[in-house]
């Protein structure tokens, strides 16, 4: 869940003209009540959230406070983050002496709760291989650079791939390649097709990065390529655009360690 993006929508809010007098177009269906409340629940627990971010660790009282709302309420939106994994409690640190009985637990955010609020790696990413390029002198050796550090960061990427297939009959690697990629977070899928297979990544971690920077996707074409020991093509990527990233494998399996230059990274033309 990103909570940084969420805008509430402002009910009084509706384009001119949008129901003419005896018009037949239906009304909007108004949200049920127990939706309503839902929502609003959520909506809540994103401003603790967000409260706890933008102070630091934080007890029930002091969100109370800040939030202006009830202890009791807080303590349960409290529960709710912490059974999702987005804060945990913490022994609030006290300076000085301490007074009688227990500490207030304080709340701090988790990386998984820091991870549901927009974060700038994209960007830092995009700036350390700018430098890069530029480091190296530009140009066609600053791009040269770039496909170094990409092939680099692949090759320990692979090391886990390899293992996974190693472990695997040679009829079912693009499978095991999919499960292995989807655990790091790439949602793959493998599926037959015509003359082969297909490797589908529906989802791609470094995408607004690689858009600039193709040469991320074309050492991972090379990658899947020495992984499963034969020449291999990719048809889309969504660094480039498309839905779904998406790698043909050949039935005929020739060894081979190279991977398509012309298509790895971009659709072919």
């Amino acid at each position: 869940m990103k909570y940084a993006r969420e805008v509430p929508q402002d009910p009084a809010a509706s384009p001119e003209g949008s129901v003419a007098a005896g018009s037949q177009q239906a009304a909007p269906v108004p949200p049920r009540a127990d939706e309503r409340g839902h929502d609003e629940q959520r909506g809540t627990r994103n401003r603790v959230a967000r409260s706890i971010l933008d102070h630091g660790p934080s007890t029930a009282g002091e969100l109370a406070v800040r939030l202006e709302l009830t202890q009791a309420a807080v303590r349960r939106h409290l529960d709710t983050l912490v059974a999702e994994g987005v804060v945990e409690p913490r022994e609030k640190r006290v300076y000085g002496a301490r007074g009688r009985g227990r500490p207030a637990k304080a709340f701090a955010l988790t990386d998984c709760g820091r991870d549901a609020f927009d974060q700038a790696y994209d960007q830092l990413a995009g700036d350390a291989l700018r430098w890069i390029a530029q480091a190296a002198g530009g140009g066609e050796m600053g791009e040269a650079a770039v496909a170094a550090f990409a092939r680099a960061r692949m090759a320990a990427q692979a090391e886990g791939y390899r293992k996974a297939l190693e472990a695997t009959a040679p009829e079912s690697r693009t499978e095991a390649l999919a499960r292995a990629l989807t655990a790091d977070g790439y949602a793959a899928t493998a599926r037959s097709a015509p003359v082969g297979e297909q490797l589908c990544q529906h989802h791609c971690p470094v995408a607004h990065v690689a858009e600039q920077f193709p040469q991320l996707c074309e050492a991972e074409t090379e990658v899947f390529s020495r992984l499963l020991g034969t020449h291999v093509q990719r048809l889309a990527t969504i660094a480039h655009g498309d839905g779904v990233c998406t790698t043909f494998i050949p039935k005929s399996k020739t060894k081979t360690t190279t991977a398509s230059a012309s298509t790895a990274g971009r659709n072919p033309a």
